[in-house]
């Protein structure tokens, strides 16, 4: 009976031993999947930063475009 009971004692210490384990497995996952998330969204940032960027160019290029096109060849001095 008595060595019963240690083998039912072991088997669930071995079992709370390989949840552990698990858990930290877990743990890691998650927290490689959180840096994970961040890198994508600070990628993402830079390629907004980037394309609004664009954006200002585009329009301060069409804004003198229609400056240029109001001048009438008699306003040049």
């Amino acid at each position: 009976m008595a060595e019963q009971l240690r083998a039912q004692a072991e088997s669930a210490r071995i079992a709370a031993e390989d949840a552990r384990h698990a858990a930290e497995e877990a743990r890691h996952a998650s927290e490689q999947a959180r840096h994970a998330t961040i890198d994508a969204v600070a990628a993402t940032a830079d390629s907004l930063a980037a394309t609004l960027e664009q954006m200002k160019f585009l329009e301060e290029a069409r804004n003198t475009i229609r400056e240029l096109k109001r001048i009438k060849p008699n306003d040049i001095n």
